[in-house]
């Protein structure tokens, strides 16, 4: 299989219709065709399934498409490691949640950008899942993460561990002595990406089952924004939103009859990496 083949298999998956394909890489509709057929005769499997104007991925699809989505990655990657050669004596690959960017990764790279600029970063955002998948393809070098990996052959270490506290627009809180569980579930509840930690499950516990937040967003700086603009309540880390209670921003409501739990970050890496060259921000050391 070549390049052409698994971009053209990952675009059609997403269009989901060869003449729209075809139009928008610049080709005839007939290589869109050549091109699938031939990796499919590849792979031993058929790949997608035909309508009469769309066509979806099979089983057998799906599962391959993640592998050729980190297939154009690695390859991607490799690019870019050896053209940083020539003008950089060192490359960090760094994975990380958005939470644990906004307060753990940013100010590293803000340091090394700052003091050196002989180090080249790259910085990938995402779910802890994928980031650790990421790792173990050699994608990244060190991954910030809301779940431990156990695997032997990496280092997982707590890296940090914050609370989660229950904030809102400065002013907005009807709750001066603090909110009960019984009430917490009738507020217009904005829902982040704290899922996949022992918070976001004890989040969602909180909430009927199959509940629908007025909100639920991907990424939980983005929620910050509407919170600031009164539109609901959320369980943040409080890190994350030091800065906006300090301000006066946002305000944290109490909570009467019951405790959030902490959430931790953990940073991941392979057990033969040097990642305290990477925190000490010792970037220019051969």
């Amino acid at each position: 299989m070549n390049t052409e083949e698994l971009k053209t298999f990952i675009f059609l998956s997403k269009v989901k219709n060869f003449t729209l394909a075809a139009e928008q890489l610049f080709v005839a509709q007939s290589t869109v065709t050549n091109r699938i057929s031939e990796l499919e005769k590849e792979v031993g499997k058929k790949l997608f399934s035909r309508g009469s104007k769309t066509v979806k991925l099979t089983e057998a699809g799906e599962i391959f498409l993640r592998y050729a989505e980190r297939i154009l990655e690695l390859q991607s990657t490799s690019i870019d490691e050896m053209n940083a050669l020539s003008s950089h004596s060192r490359k960090f690959c760094i994975g990380a949640i958005n939470a644990s960017y906004e307060v753990y990764v940013k100010p590293l790279v803000d340091k090394c950008l700052k003091d050196n600029s002989v180090t080249s970063i790259k910085v990938m955002l995402g779910h802890s899942l994928d980031l650790i998948q990421n790792l173990q393809d050699n994608m990244l070098d060190m991954v910030f993460s809301a779940i431990p990996l156990k695997r032997a052959g990496y280092a997982c270490d707590v890296y940090d561990v914050d609370r989660v506290a229950l904030v809102c627009k400065k002013g907005m809180s009807h709750f001066p002595d603090g909110v009960s569980k019984a009430q917490l579930a009738k507020l217009p509840y904005l829902m982040c990406d704290l899922t996949l930690s022992d918070a976001g499950v004890f989040i969602r516990s909180l909430f009927p089952k199959n509940h629908i937040f007025r909100l639920d967003v991907d990424n939980s700086s983005k929620l910050i924004p509407y919170l600031e603009n009164g539109l609901g309540y959320s369980f943040l880390p409080y890190k994350l939103v030091k800065e906006k209670l300090e301000s006066g921003t946002l305000e944290e409501v109490k909570l009467k009859d019951f405790t959030a739990p902490n959430v931790s970050t953990y940073l991941i890496y392979r057990q033969d990496y040097d990642i305290k060259r990477f925190l000490d921000n010792k970037f220019d050391e051969e």
